[in-house]
């Protein structure tokens, strides 16, 4: 994906899929983003699985620094 594509995300299991894959793209293990963000490699472990009750500024705040970044727009 480049910066002008987008993906629509219908679940917690597909964000957490994109998750997983922008993670592997950078060559970063789990523990790797866990210690970056500060965070427990249970969390990451979570959210790659699509767990629906994690902590959504929790998932911002990893998304980010997988440089990802949530948008929301009106469907069309």
């Amino acid at each position: 994906m480049d910066s002008t594509d987008y993906e629509k995300v219908t679940s917690t299991v597909e964000l957490g899929k994109i998750a997983r894959a922008a993670r592997k793209k950078q060559g970063l293990t789990q523990l790797d983003v866990a210690g970056l963000a500060g965070k427990s490699n249970r969390f990451l472990i979570d959210l790659e699985r699509g767990k629906e009750t994690l902590q959504m500024q929790s998932v911002i705040d990893v998304l980010s620094l997988l440089g990802l970044e949530l948008i929301i727009r009106e469907k069309s």
